[in-house]
């Protein structure tokens, strides 16, 4: 995938993800729903880290949070140097759409367009004379090359999700957040799907973030985090630790 052109990108000075203090709540009627109550955590450049939790613990909102999707009530997300949550809607959006990459348990690929023109999309939002070989190369990394043609409807559950880290990938950049990506899978493709993503991740050097309430993903991250009562903290084994 050569050929880039060059373009600014975010310092890195110390962590690539600094997660500040960060709080979000909603109103429910006449009382006020706390998601994250002080959530704070440093994340190195290139690390794969698992985020694991209950259902409703707000693992999805604190990764909206850190991509940009959503801001929070207080606190600061700070990403390659740059303070996310200061800058305004177009800004946050720009730089998303140049330096993070999405991974969702329900694919999101966009069903009009084929599969290739799937992964060449966040190409084109951020270059103008953005080259499909790219696209061809990675999804010939996920083995779907022969698939460029087809729709997503077409693919079954695994190929989409291994389109959508081609996707993901597509556009080289520095953070990678996927939600649930085995969520909507079976174990053995599910597996399959896990093993790809580390080995893509790892092989470019990207900071990965999953989040998930398997606890086998563990296996393979180089470190879990867990949200309790709003808050990270270290992931430990239930057994003996409690």
């Amino acid at each position: 995938m050569n050929g880039r052109p060059e373009r600014e990108v975010p310092r890195r000075d110390g962590p690539l993800v600094s997660i500040d203090a960060l709080t979000k709540t909603y109103r429910e009627g006449e009382s006020e729903h706390v998601v994250l109550a002080g959530a704070s955590a440093a994340i190195g450049e290139g690390e794969i880290v698992a985020l694991l939790g209950p259902s409703g613990s707000g693992k999805s909102t604190l990764l909206n949070l850190i991509g940009g999707l959503d801001s929070p009530t207080s606190g600061d997300v700070t990403i390659g140097g740059v303070a996310l949550t200061s800058l305004d809607e177009r800004a946050r959006t720009l730089f998303r759409r140049r330096h993070i990459g999405f991974v969702f348990q329900f694919y999101n690929l966009i069903p009009t367009l084929t599969v290739g023109e799937n992964v060449q999309f966040p190409l084109e939002l951020v270059e103008r004379d953005a080259d499909p070989a790219r696209a061809l190369a990675l999804l010939e990394r996920v083995g779907l090359a022969h698939r460029a043609h087809s729709f997503p409807d077409r693919l079954s559950g695994g190929e989409q999700q291994r389109v959508a880290l081609a996707r993901a990938l597509v556009h080289a950049p520095m953070l990678v957040l996927a939600d649930e990506p085995t969520g909507n899978l079976d174990a053995a493709t599910g597996e399959r799907v896990l093993d790809l993503m580390a080995e893509l991740t790892r092989e470019a050097s990207r900071t990965l973030i999953v989040v998930t309430h398997s606890e086998r993903i563990v296996a393979w991250a180089d470190r879990a985090l867990e949200l309790r009562e709003g808050r990270l903290v270290a992931w430990r084994e239930r057994v003996g630790t409690e």
